[in-house]
């Protein structure tokens, strides 16, 4: 059980990170505080539609996997504890 929980921890970590920089890559929509750092500058240099969605689709997918590991790790945690 010990093995899972690690490898589970791993993973949250990894696609915690993951998440982090699929979201910063996301094109700003304006008036954010992805204009404070320059992303209105580079508005019409970003990526294109369909690289949009398949964007916002990974961030979606690793949302879910990300999601459902702190749910596995805090139920393993309560069985583990009693």
């Amino acid at each position: 059980m010990t093995a899972l929980i690690i490898s589970l921890q791993v993973v949250l970590v990894l696609t915690g990170a993951f998440l982090v920089l699929l979201i910063l890559m996301h094109k700003g929509k304006g008036g954010g505080l992805s204009d404070m750092f320059g992303g209105g500058f580079s508005s019409n240099l970003g990526s294109s539609g369909v690289a949009e969605k398949n964007l916002n689709r990974i961030t979606v997918w690793v949302g879910i996997v990300w999601v459902t590991v702190v749910l596995l790790l805090a139920w393993l945690h309560k069985v583990a504890a009693g």
